[in-house]
């Protein structure tokens, strides 16, 4: 796909439908159900948000990157030395 031919804005609306879809997978599964659009199983979709990040990164857009872990790569805060 030609990133480089989309605006700004398709650019941003794209990378959002990829957050929403991967949020929706995680409710369905906090419900018991199977997911619908399967984001974090599918490598394509991980391969089409790294294209687009590229894409809006080098046009020097503001973005908040997706936390494709899900919060399982986090380590616990402690406060013991």
């Amino acid at each position: 796909m030609d990133y480089g031919a989309f605006t700004d804005a398709s650019l941003k609306m794209m990378y959002e439908a990829i957050r929403g879809a991967l949020k929706a997978d995680d409710e369905f599964e906090a419900n018991g159900e199977d997911p619908k659009f399967r984001v974090r199983s599918t490598p394509e979709w991980k391969r089409h948000a790294g294209s687009l990040e590229a894409e809006m990164l080098k046009r020097g857009l503001q973005l908040e990157i997706i936390d494709w872990t899900g919060g399982q790569g986090e380590l616990p805060l402690t406060t013991d030395p």
